[in-house]
């Protein structure tokens, strides 16, 4: 990967928005009493395109100011909003249901102070009033935005300007996450950057999707002569270039292949979940369905310092993530081992359950990593446990990389899994081992 640039001078890059308070959010509609703060609001990244990414920001529920560190988190897709998916969704302090938001008792603002941006402009309510901009959006212009973005909310609440910093994100930041990372440190930004987590991330697109084959066969989704094709006609990365819209085309024989693991996988069962039941909206309200409602309420949109620039609503994801999938081939696993490198720690994690970006293409690119770095085993491959229950399992290179499972957890770990996925997130802020009891 090559180096990305450097951050031009700040007030040439983005507008100069004054340190205020007023960002500060009052109870948001339904939400019950909480004795933390909130924030949401815009940062202008570039005030000539009339582009501006949207946050919202949660302190810690104890200790905001004086010991917990910032967590910056970034939702993948690509083109997905971490306000609907990272904070509404998975580990932020609410959950919609109905009209109301219950209290999400193992959210991460438990031990961090949680900074969420939708990014890059387009998702969610960040925006550009260029239109034109959506068609040039690729890694190093998202990179170089998010930077841009933690300039500016850093002259908003420059308290938390020297606080421990952790980048954290899942999916396709497997590229936002290290990428933004190294920038921060090639850009001389004075930020007290300290480690990465990703969750399911794509970091090598080959080898991330011909794990797939792989772990269909291994959860008897796909027959025994279903497999063998995979391994002897067409991978699942063939497959995978021709529907993400990265190949034009896709020959014959990859095409039957395709159709045959289609047939068999079917269509009731989520790539994300395997284990999951299917949301049957006819019969169940969805959790998508409800944070959709919930944030395109204009009394929320209101409540969240929110506004709707070019498009009629809000949505989850961006409706053509084709715009931010020109990157996807190019490896992001270099950029991880460059932070490493760098004296960077990194820690990566997978729900188990997810057969889009499985533990098995994962923990092959760690173990790869770990050996070219020459880094020892620090903490053999063992199970990790949360309240006296397997967690899942786990390893440590060299105390500054390491790999662990989040049992029965999916694509989006947290939902599936909250109390695991907490006590994973925790372990990594402190630096510690995943426990062994």
């Amino acid at each position: 990967m090559v180096v990305l640039a450097t951050l031009c001078v700040a007030p040439l890059c983005f507008a100069m928005e004054p340190v205020s308070e007023s960002d500060k959010l009052g109870s948001l509609p339904g939400q019950p009493h909480v004795s933390f703060q909130q924030f949401g609001g815009y940062v202008t990244i570039d005030e000539k395109q009339g582009r501006a990414l949207f946050y919202y920001f949660v302190e810690a529920v104890t200790d905001p100011t004086a010991s917990k560190p910032l967590v910056l988190w970034l939702t993948g897709g690509p083109g997905c909003s971490s306000l609907g998916g990272g904070a509404f969704m998975e580990h932020g302090p609410f959950r919609p249901r109905g009209n109301t938001l219950l209290r999400n008792k193992h959210s991460w603002n438990r031990e961090a102070n949680m900074l969420y941006v939708e990014s890059p402009a387009g998702v969610g309510f960040s925006y550009s009033r260029n239109k034109s901009f959506y068609d040039d959006i690729n890694d190093e212009v998202t990179a170089r935005d998010n930077l841009a973005f933690l300039e500016g909310w850093f002259m908003k609440f420059p308290k938390y300007r020297n606080r421990e910093l952790f980048i954290t994100g899942e999916s396709y930041a497997g590229h936002y996450v290290p990428q933004l990372a190294q920038l921060v440190i090639n850009s001389g930004k004075n930020f007290n950057l300290k480690g990465i987590l990703i969750g399911n991330p794509l970091l090598e697109f080959d080898t991330d999707m011909n794990a797939q084959g792989d772990f269909f066969w291994s959860h008897g989704l796909i027959s025994d002569s279903t497999h063998a094709l995979l391994t002897s006609t067409c991978n699942y990365s063939q497959i995978m270039r021709w529907v993400y819209n990265i190949s034009e085309s896709l020959s014959p024989e990859c095409y039957e292949v395709y159709n045959k693991s289609a047939g068999e996988i079917g269509g009731s069962v989520d790539p994300f979940d395997v284990l999951g039941d299917k949301c049957l909206s006819s019969e169940e309200v969805c959790l998508t369905d409800e944070v959709d409602v919930y944030l395109n309420r204009k009394d929320v949109q209101k409540s969240l310092h929110a506004q709707l620039v070019g498009t009629p609503n809000w949505t989850l994801c961006y409706p053509d993530s084709a715009h931010f999938l020109k990157d996807a081939v190019i490896p992001s696993i270099n950029v991880v081992e460059w932070l490493v490198r760098s004296g960077i720690r990194a820690s990566v994690y997978s729900g188990d359950q997810d057969s889009r970006m499985s533990l098995f293409g994962t923990r092959s690119l760690l173990e790869g990593l770990a050996k070219k770095l020459k880094l020892k085993t620090t903490v053999p491959y063992r199970n990790w446990f949360e309240k006296k229950q397997v967690g899942g399992w786990t390893q440590v290179y060299g105390d500054i990389l390491s790999f662990a499972t989040i049992r029965g957890g999916s694509h989006t770990a947290p939902i599936s899994q909250p109390a695991r996925s907490l006590a994973l997130f925790t372990a990594f802020l402190e630096g510690k081992p995943l426990p062994d009891a």
